[in-house]
């Protein structure tokens, strides 16, 4: 009887660590089923100290950038130039503008719905907007910053931590501005997803930069879940009739 529960206890081992191995989720065990529609939760609400006392699953307010003086000053004039143009009528052109994807972390802000798939050895995040996807490689070693090629998303490996999500990003574009601040090529992002409720789910993210930031800025997004809602297609491709009438000068579409 011993011998035979050994075998089995062995059997059971064996059919568990490849699932371990490949991020996935093993019998009995508390990483949760975060697959499926969610939208942004929280929002304007969560400024509000007397609304969060009574909904604990909104997120606290985010924190201004904790920026060095030399890109706070660079910051606050951007800010400052985008409400003068947008008093006037005339709002500056940015990425989205030129159809560009928001890139990290902004995407993560998910002002359009968003998409999220457990997969064997991956994590998939799609935005609807710009039809943005993101792939987190679960239980892989982060590559040095100066072996990742830049991009939008730039490289993002993960490891469930009990029931959390634990991401880490490197290699986000240098011109890719998340709420129209700087940063260099060596910010880190660091999130952590978990549910504080069966249907809403926290993201903390902490970004690092030793060049423009003062202390890791961390802020903290809220979704909801979405059940049977399916992404919608989003092309971006009326924009340049807007730049062609002259948004600040944006060239898009020029002939």
């Amino acid at each position: 009887m011993r011998a035979r529960l050994i075998a089995c206890a062995a059997a059971l081992a064996v059919s568990i660590a490849p699932a371990m191995a490949r991020g996935q989720a093993a019998p009995g065990s508390a990483v949760p089923d975060i697959t499926g529609s969610w939208e942004r939760y929280g929002g304007i609400l969560s400024q509000r100290a007397d609304v969060r006392r009574d909904d604990p699953t909104l997120p606290p307010p985010s924190p201004p950038p904790p920026l060095r003086p030399a890109y706070l000053q660079e910051w606050q004039a951007r800010v400052q130039a985008a409400r003068e143009a947008d008093a006037k009528g005339t709002p500056l052109a940015s990425n989205a503008t030129t159809c560009l994807p928001e890139g990290m972390p902004a995407m993560m802000a998910a002002i359009f719905p968003m998409e999220i798939l457990q997969s064997r050895g991956q994590v998939t995040i799609i935005e609807e907007a710009f039809t943005q996807v993101r792939r987190i490689l679960m239980d892989q070693p982060q590559k040095p910053i100066e072996d990742v090629e830049p991009g939008f998303y730039g490289r993002s490996v993960g490891r469930w931590e009990g029931d959390t999500l634990v991401v880490e990003t490197v290699g986000v574009k240098e011109n890719v501005r998340f709420q129209n601040t700087s940063h260099s090529k060596d910010m880190r992002i660091a999130e952590r997803m978990h549910l504080v409720a069966p249907n809403i789910l926290w993201n903390e993210i902490t970004i690092t930069d030793p060049v423009t930031l003062e202390k890791p800025w961390t802020l903290v997004y809220a979704y909801r879940r979405m059940p049977g809602y399916t992404l919608l297609e989003y092309v971006c491709e009326d924009n340049r009739e807007f730049a062609e009438q002259g948004l600040q000068k944006s060239t898009l579409g020029k002939k």
